[in-house]
């Protein structure tokens, strides 16, 4: 019964930062892994970031250097520290978890990047 809460998106100007927190209800430290996804309108949902339990991470190229993922594992968190926003950043972002039948996944977090 794995529930996971997102928050910290909003509205930001190109150049921008934003920072979105993924609260999850239980030990994020049982998990291997933990990511963040993001969906735009018309588009697939991508993943953007993943981050082990052992602290290793992967981006998606179009955000190497400007995210960066993190957490806190006495907290049950995983951020997204967003740099340097793109009109193209602007998306629904999802943290995800994997779990049987598809994993879990937080109920989104909008971005909009406009100027």
């Amino acid at each position: 019964q794995v529930q996971l809460v997102e928050s910290g998106g909003g509205l930001v100007q190109p150049g921008g930062s934003l920072r979105l927190s993924c609260a999850a209800s239980g030990s994020i430290f049982a998990f291997n892994y933990m990511g963040w996804y993001r969906q735009a309108p018309g588009k697939q949902r991508e993943l953007v970031a993943r981050i082990s339990s052992g602290g290793s991470t992967l981006y998606d190229a179009a955000v190497k250097g400007r995210f960066i993922i993190s957490r806190d594992n006495a907290k049950n968190t995983v951020y997204l520290q967003m740099n340097s926003l793109k009109y193209e950043d602007a998306a629904v972002y999802y943290c995800y978890a994997p779990g049987p039948v598809g994993g879990y996944w937080g109920q989104g977090t909008q971005v909009t990047v406009s100027s």
